[in-house]
């Protein structure tokens, strides 16, 4: 495969995940407006900056809805919903007959949904109503990748471009949930001797609706709601598509595919990174991880996802001639 065509293969697909993340993650911040104080708002909302990675040049200023806007529509914000859904589209753009006519009808009407001219204003009056108008913009994007994911998993062969999708959106999702945990890490898991109240108990909800796993959750442990069960699923669960385990599980059988599949005999690096880093999560002990260093921990699996990242440039992306000609 062409070092253009997996390049852009991956971040389409990463470009799609990190869209469908931020607006997850709006999407639960609005709703739980209805229920929270002014001093439970000025703290929610920076721990959702935190937990997108601080983009540059954001910061709370009182207003969720113009933070909500800035984080959906602003060009500016390479990371923001609608910039991520046209870099998405225009890498796919670029690459258009490695995939499907149903992939690419989906992607492209999205992006004529988010880019049609008046849209941004009639969100922006909506906004300043009722959270209607956002909550339901954002639950279609959500939907939109939804379909698309499915879409892609349905109408394109499992070759070799279809792993390179794999690769972007579990390497981008393994990150952004790592991000996540370690924004919440304060208020759950760095005291834990401190009295619970009430309203704690909506922000436990919070975090895993944030990552989709509430009712994947309460199906393992019930409706049992606890700081270290939830940091135990969303890290290390073998099964739930949104943990940390699970993604790089994928990951790694991904990059192996791809390895079988182009013959590459350099690969051996960015296996073994992405096999040490799923061996290290199998054998996991949530009790030694809470013993020692939360924060550390998920932020050592932030610099292994960057590291495997690294490697994938090297090895399929940005590689000399000679490199390739040697294998």
């Amino acid at each position: 495969m062409l070092s253009r065509v997996a390049d852009s293969l991956y971040w389409m697909s990463r470009y799609l995940e990190r869209a469908e993340h931020t607006t997850r993650l709006l999407d639960v911040n609005l709703n739980l407006m209805l229920d929270e104080t002014s001093n439970s708002a000025d703290h929610r909302w920076p721990r959702l900056l935190q937990s997108l990675g601080r983009p540059r040049r954001l910061k709370w200023e009182g207003n969720p809805y113009t933070l909500a806007h800035t984080l959906t529509f602003d060009l500016t914000n390479p990371a923001s919903v609608v910039a991520c859904v046209i870099s998405a589209r225009e890498n796919a753009r670029h690459m258009r007959e490695q995939i499907s006519t149903e992939q690419w009808h989906r992607l492209n009407s999205l992006y004529l949904e988010v880019t049609r001219p008046g849209f941004k204003k009639e969100m922006q009056l909506d906004a300043e109503s009722s959270t209607e108008g956002p909550v339901a913009f954002l639950q279609q994007v959500m939907e939109a990748v939804h379909q698309f994911q499915g879409v892609t998993d349905s109408t394109m062969s499992h070759g070799e471009g279809w792993h390179f999708i794999q690769v972007g959106r579990y390497l981008e999702r393994a990150t952004a949930t790592t991000f996540l945990l370690e924004a919440y890490h304060e208020d759950l898991w760095a005291h834990p001797d401190r009295a619970v109240d009430g309203n704690e108990y909506l922000e436990w909800m919070g975090l895993l609706r944030s990552a989709t796993a509430f009712e994947a959750y309460c199906k393992v442990y019930t409706a049992d709601l606890t700081p270290e069960r939830i940091l135990e699923f969303i890290l290390l669960d073998p099964e739930f598509p949104h943990s940390v385990r699970f993604s790089i599980d994928a990951l790694h059988a991904a990059l192996g595919a791809i390895q079988q599949q182009s013959g590459k005999r350099r690969a051996d690096e960015v296996q073994r990174l992405a096999g040490k880093l799923s061996a290290s999560l199998a054998f996991a002990s949530i009790d030694e991880i809470l013993d020692r260093d939360v924060v550390g921990y998920l932020r050592r699996i932030q610099q292994q996802c960057n590291a495997i990242h690294n490697e994938i440039y090297e090895l399929y992306v940005n590689y000399s001639i000679q490199t390739a000609l040697a294998g």
